[in-house]
């Protein structure tokens, strides 16, 4: 057993060779205040020794956790005959997250078959110490945490320490297989108070309500709110009629978290260009530009009417 852990460990690059803390056993917390189980009765993770299990926590407006869904769903798919429990622990990051009905929608929408524990008030995020979207952490038949994977990637690596644990023969690289896809560079932006960063409107970025102008040259990685806004906690909200978000991005696809009320649907314009207009409401994650550009763009967003909630932008 002490040689499957360090292994397996080893698989992940969660503990470096000859690293002594990989063979001993260490025991995961249970689940903490979960306030509802989607797609499955209640579990826990004394309950489910004798299985291999996947611990997936995530965020449904997180476009990093929706990039890598796929690949766990596949996990789940593969391998649930064979001895696997995946559990999504949905631990929100903006306050519509906690809605019951805001992540049951974006469930179905996402097709997630596998076990979803909702962690509103971040009992089991915080019992796990957790600190990232997404995060999966790998338990073994005898409840044994002993691996984990932090954010995107690696994805051959935790099949095969999955298949390691259920006594499968591990699965090779194909030729050609590895990511030479272009990477956006610009950071996730975030409109709130709480991670205001790349604001550059000069108005500042302090919670209240005013109206904000654009500087005449915006910077790379920097937005401009145009209009009267109010800034809170988690989100900037267009308080005027009409307004603009303006952004200078490295990125070839763009996507925006945010809410209205009432639709309201935005006029996009990359590089002066006209994209397909975005209509927005529920909470979630939108698409403002999918390409395979992958260079500086300018964005220009016009919004016609008051009530839109701007939360992050986050590129791919």
């Amino acid at each position: 057993m002490k040689k499957l852990l360090l292994v397996v460990g080893l698989l992940l690059g969660t503990v470096s060779s000859g690293a002594e803390a990989a063979t001993t056993p260490v025991q995961p917390p249970e689940f903490a205040g979960i306030s509802q189980w989607i797609n499955s009765p209640p579990l826990t993770m004394s309950g489910l020794r004798g299985k291999v299990v996947l611990i997936d926590f995530w965020a449904y407006s997180c476009i990093n956790c929706l990039r890598a869904m796929p690949h766990t769903e596949h996990l789940y798919e593969t391998y649930r005959d064979k001895g696997l429990v995946v559990v999504g622990v949905h631990s929100p990051e903006f306050d519509f997250e906690k809605g019951s009905a805001n992540v049951k929608d974006a469930v179905t929408r996402l097709g997630i078959t596998y076990p979803i524990a909702m962690d509103s008030d971040l009992g089991t995020w915080n019992a796990w110490k957790n600190q990232f979207w997404p995060a999966e952490y790998l338990v073994d038949q005898n409840g044994n945490l002993i691996g984990h994977h932090y954010g995107e990637g690696d994805y051959l690596k935790m099949e095969n320490a999955v298949r390691l644990l259920l006594g499968l023969d591990l699965l090779s690289d194909p030729a050609g297989s590895a990511d030479v896809h272009p990477r956006a560079t610009s950071p996730e932006m975030f409109f709130g108070t709480m991670h205001l960063k790349n604001l550059a409107s000069p108005e500042g970025g302090s919670s209240g309500t005013r109206r904000f102008t654009a500087p005449a040259r915006l910077a790379l990685d920097r937005f401009a709110l145009v209009g009267r806004w109010e800034i809170t906690e988690q989100y900037a909200r267009l308080a005027g009629e009409s307004g603009e978000l303006q952004l200078r991005f490295n990125a070839g696809k763009l996507h925006i978290v945010a809410s209205a009320d009432t639709p309201v649907t935005l006029e996009v314009l990359i590089d002066g260009k006209p994209q397909p207009p975005v209509t927005v409401q529920t909470s979630r994650l939108y698409t403002l530009f999918d390409s395979g550009d992958y260079r500086e763009h300018t964005l220009t967003l016009r919004i016609p009417s008051s009530g839109l909630r701007a939360y992050t932008f986050t590129f791919g």
